[in-house]
């Protein structure tokens, strides 16, 4: 099982996901089709962006044995169960596109099974302020990224100052990458303080 961000999701989920929750998280690059590629990788991946768009997928394999373990009748109750919570969630999520009721209708019945409420769940982990800006460009193609986006390569130099930046604050980090759809340069910065966050990325 794998979680698929891309760069912008905040550095507190990653953390929580991948300290808190041992669980593989994977960055791809910003796009739908990028997040599902990586995430059909894994027998249960996990993918979303920042912006909201994002589902879970099943491999073949997964579900097969999903299915199996809920119906072996050698199986302890507790498997058994396990196994027909998650038959119950390959059928209630969109695994083509995502739906947004149905991710909230399974997010309520992970709440109701861990008797946790919205509160509860929203107060797991604090994002860490960030700030987002673009800039307007003449020819976005000049910057070009790597690391899923995470890195400049060029211009040369782009890089090293970002990274000399990201040094002078606190939990921080930072990275450009130009737009898919217009002439700007999309700039993501977060750091401990929202004052870190703003002067890292102005």
């Amino acid at each position: 099982m794998a979680v698929v961000q891309t760069a912008y999701a905040n550095g507190s989920s990653t953390d929580y996901l991948r300290d808190t929750l041992k669980v593989t998280v994977q960055c791809s690059k910003t796009g739908v089709k990028y997040l599902q590629q990586m995430a059909q990788k894994f027998d249960i991946g996990v993918y979303f962006e920042a912006n909201g768009h994002g589902t879970v997928v099943f491999s073949k394999s997964a579900e097969d044995q999903i299915h199996q373990l809920a119906e072996d009748p050698s199986a302890n109750d507790e498997a058994k169960r396990a196994a027909r919570m998650l038959q119950s969630s390959v059928n209630v999520i969109n695994q083509t596109i995502g739906d947004a009721i149905s991710d909230m209708l399974l997010i309520e019945a992970i709440l109701a099974i861990k008797g946790m409420t919205i509160q509860q769940w929203h107060a797991i982990y604090t994002d860490l302020p960030n700030r987002q800006i673009k800039v307007k460009v003449a020819d976005r193609r000049v910057i070009d990224t790597t690391d899923a986006e995470r890195r400049a390569v060029s211009p040369a130099g782009l890089q090293e100052a970002i990274d000399s930046l990201v040094k002078r604050h606190k939990k921080a980090r930072s990275f450009v990458r130009p737009s898919g759809t217009e002439d700007v340069v999309r700039i993501y910065a977060e750091a401990e303080t929202q004052e870190s966050a703003d002067a890292l990325a102005h």
